[in-house]
């Protein structure tokens, strides 16, 4: 079946129900949840990471609610589980829908481009409801100076007339942590603390949800993160916040259920394609007692395109739309305070231009390298207090960067949840290696020689070229002090192939090879070689001859032990297996050989 003969449109990138339901895009259907987001609060506040369908959510909450729409639902939600268990609020209010990645994040340009999405949404409110309310009404609360006011204008003009509003806010803190990111902490506080319009909005809002008989009947608001919201409400005191409540837990995203309902819908098998998008799109838990497993709905509808356009999966399985730039952690992995008198000695051949690498930057990189760290998940904290190592590692959950994968000593455990985001994580590290002029070598030539080193088995050049790069480049050897250091920066640098599927012993959860280089098949099915890769490190103090051989004698023991290991074995097929050892004296590669597996 091509593209041409589905019954269905992909809704990937659909965010506006109206328009996916009258151009027959497929809708996954979540409306069994609106009544549990009706008995959970009437102030709810939600936090997913990008592209899990927040703004599709709002939009059909807002068709379900608003009583402009009511006529049209029996054809909007035709087929779905609300049409045959609607609630007593069905049509029941006016709806207001604000998108705040619509806001202009530059400081010079944001508090008017707030003010003109309020006023131009409002224009469009008093349109749809123009046989509701008189233009008067209209006119009143277009007249008060600001968004703000105009908003409190409104819910007392609906109190009047015994009408009630919803009140939806998507992306509410998107040009808050932009100004933040891009323009620094004062630019950021000015919006968010003392008189700053934003928190003036909110702290309106608050008040008109808490007035008694107030218009304001129910405010639903999404983001990424629960940070804003603390800076300008000082906590998430105006209603109930969701994000962690195990019941909402499979609210966005997709289940295996709902993967495999959708891809029959398309003439597609999905168990054909289930270990592939488990690796790379699935994972996520947004609850600590993990209930079932969520597929990042964006991934999926990505693969599922080119899947029913071509007959293929796409060229790059990470779509690029999903991408967290690393602009929105720079800001939280530099020193942005003055430097000690002993810091300043020790970093004076550093140019003064360059930023430094502050705590958050090692915290990020040992997550990276253990791939999971153990901590409880804030659900508030300021923009002031992300220095502080549990409200920064709460952050990258909330950004989708890690997700609940059980318990430790009496703790979350939380994990890298897939490929996608381990890819995402390990171009962090190189970002910010980069970026602080810690480590710069050429990606093109390390990218060739990782080419030559899948398809040739010539691997040599590429470690050699990393140990010339590391000899002349001095700041980044600071950050190579022990095997696990080692490991996590060869790691950034081989996860930038495509070619391989690299494992390291911590994703194995111990008793494996330190790393593994197994041929990409599923997207290079030409592939012929693969590696394992057992490193040892001896501190320079240490270091001698006597215990340079003791290393390498246990290094070849374990790669003639490892490479019959199922867990080798399995994804090998055709491959040459390249058993490599690997010996550094502090930060310097002293030893490197290629075992005759052969002759074991």
């Amino acid at each position: 079946m091509n593209a041409t003969d589905q019954p269905w449109r992909i809704p990937y990138g659909v965010a506006d129900f109206i328009k996916l339901r009258d151009r027959g895009h497929y809708f996954v259907d979540k409306t069994a949840y609106l009544p549990l987001l009706e008995q959970a609060g009437e102030f709810l506040f939600l936090i997913r990471p990008r592209r899990f369908g927040k703004s599709l959510l709002q939009s059909v909450m807002e068709c379900y609610y608003d009583a402009h729409w009511v006529e049209r639902f029996d054809t909007l939600f035709a087929d779905t589980w609300i049409s045959a268990h609607p609630t007593p609020e069905k049509g029941q209010y006016l709806t207001l829908r604000f998108d705040f990645s619509a806001v202009r994040s530059s400081p010079a340009l944001v508090e008017e481009s707030f003010e003109a999405h309020i006023r131009i949404l409002l224009i469009d409110f008093f349109k749809r409801h123009k046989e509701r309310l008189a233009p008067e009404i209209s006119a009143a609360v277009l007249n008060e100076p600001s968004g703000a006011r105009r908003i409190e204008r409104l819910a007392g003009e609906l109190r009047e007339l015994g009408l009630s509003l919803y009140l939806f806010i998507d992306e509410y803190d998107n040009f808050a942590n932009n100004i933040l990111v891009n323009a620094g902490r004062e630019a950021y506080r000015e919006l968010t603390h003392s008189s700053g319009f934003f928190r003036d909005f909110f702290a309106l809002l608050k008040e008109a949800a808490g007035r008694t008989g107030s218009g304001l009947a129910r405010l639903f608001i999404t983001g990424v993160s629960p940070i804003t919201l603390d800076d300008v409400t000082s906590g998430f005191n105006i209603g109930t916040n969701i994000s962690l409540e195990p019941e909402f837990s499979a609210l966005l995203g997709f289940t295996h259920a709902e993967l495999e309902t959708l891809f029959a819908a398309f003439g597609q098998e999905f168990s054909a394609h289930r270990a592939v998008i488990d690796e790379w799109y699935n994972h996520y838990h947004f609850h600590p007692l993990r209930q079932e497993p969520i597929v990042n709905s964006d991934m999926a509808l990505y693969y599922l395109r080119a899947l029913v356009q071509r007959s293929l999966p796409p060229d790059e399985l990470i779509d690029h739309n999903v991408r967290i730039d690393y602009g929105k952690l720079r800001h939280l992995v530099q020193v942005d305070q003055r430097l000690s008198d002993r810091e300043r000695l020790a970093d004076s051949a550093r140019p003064e231009t360059l930023p430094r690498l502050n705590g958050n930057f090692s915290r990020l990189r040992a997550i990276i390298e253990s791939g999971e760290v153990a901590a409880q998940v804030q659900t508030s904290f300021p923009a002031e207090g992300l220095l502080r190592q549990d409200n920064f590692i709460s952050l990258i959950y909330y950004l989708g960067l890690l997700s609940f994968a059980g318990e430790c000593e009496g703790r979350p455990l939380l994990k890298i949840p897939n490929r996608t985001v381990r890819q995402l994580m390990y171009g962090y590290l190189r970002d910010g290696y980069q970026e602080a002029g810690v480590f710069s070598p050429s990606t093109y030539d390390i990218a060739e020689k990782l080419n030559h080193m899948a398809y040739r088995g010539d691997w040599m050049p590429f470690f050699d070229y990393l140990a010339e790069q590391i000899a002349a480049q001095a700041s980044v050897r600071d950050f190579l002090a022990g095997e696990k250091m080692i490991q996590g920066f060869l790691l950034a640098w081989l996860n930038l192939s495509p070619y391989f599927r690299v494992f390291s012993e911590s994703e194995q959860a111990g008793g494996f090879v330190d790393l593994y280089l197994a041929p990409f098949y599923f997207k290079f099915p030409d592939m012929r070689h693969a590696y394992l890769i057992e490193l040892k490190y001896v501190s320079r103090a240490e270091d001698s001859p006597a215990q340079r051989e003791r290393l390498l004698d246990e290094a070849r023991a374990q790669l003639r032990r490892y490479a019959g290991d199922a867990r080798v074995r399995d994804p090998l097929g055709e491959a040459r297996l390249n058993a490599l050892v690997l010996l550094y004296s502090g930060w310097e590669l002293v030893h490197r050989e290629a075992l005759d597996l052969a002759a074991t």
